[in-house]
């Protein structure tokens, strides 16, 4: 298997005085899909936070690419790759959708090659064509949302962090938003994504991660997950620190 693009080891992080993460361990495959869920609460937003630097852990580490990154600034890391798309809506509404895939790139000096990016965006997105003179603020929530993603890719990114890509979707769009994660994968992208619907986050995802009262209780592979009886328990009831401590236990080496 190759290296991890993006490694978090014993990640303690919180707001104020109290820490959210407890020892975050997590890898993420280079070209793959990796979907984090878990209650709320349990810090899932919080490690994309980590991740792209809108929050410092107070312990551990954060690794892109073998390179540390918990002394570097926001814009730091989205210079090296790392693209964090909120949970809020993210476009300008006023402006186009064009002019809002340009914004992807103010951070470059090279505005030709901003613009060449734009129509590559554009041509793996195809709403962002069609629509491409109206303003970003008259599409559906949908369609904003594959705009944001194509906006994404302006910047070349190594590692794409979505918080919630599904949320407010009607089921026909979050079905275009799931479709358009996985072309991105299939484009060579890594995604690491939060997601509340977990059922379809680990249906569009190669690996998911399950995060309970701060610290990763169990990974493997999304379908796995999906049947994975355990997980199932964690959104009908019951003991979760067990049954998921238990099913780490089972699928640990020699067990």
């Amino acid at each position: 298997m190759s290296s991890p693009i993006l490694t978090l080891r014993s990640v303690v992080a919180g707001y104020g005085a109290g820490d959210i993460l407890k020892g975050v361990d997590l890898e993420v495959a280079p070209g793959t899909v990796t979907c984090l869920i878990g209650p709320n609460g349990a810090g899932k937003s919080t490690v994309l936070k980590c991740v792209s630097g809108l929050l410092r852990p107070r312990s551990g580490t954060v690794s892109f690419r073998g390179e540390e990154l918990n002394k570097l600034a926001p814009r730091d890391r989205l210079l090296r790759g790392i693209v964090h798309v909120p949970q809020d809506r993210s476009l300008f509404p006023a402006m186009t959708v064009w002019d809002n895939l340009l914004m992807g790139g103010y951070a470059m000096p090279d505005q030709k090659e901003v613009r060449r990016r734009v129509e590559a965006a554009a041509d793996v997105f195809a709403i962002c064509r069609e629509r491409a003179r109206e303003p970003a603020g008259s599409l559906s929530g949908g369609e904003q949302k594959q705009v944001e993603l194509a906006r994404t890719l302006v910047l070349d990114p190594g590692l794409i962090l979505l918080d919630e890509p599904s949320i407010g979707l009607d089921p026909k769009s979050r079905t275009q938003v799931f479709a358009s994660i996985r072309r991105l994968a299939e484009q060579g992208r890594t995604v690491l994504l939060v997601e509340q619907n977990a059922r379809s986050g680990l249906a569009a995802s190669d690996f998911g991660a399950v995060l309970e009262t701060g610290v990763v209780r169990l990974v493997d592979r999304g379908a796995d997950l999906l049947t994975n009886p355990e997980v199932a328990r964690l959104y009908l009831g019951g003991n979760a620190h067990s049954s998921l401590s238990s099913a780490a236990a089972a699928s640990s080496p020699g067990r």
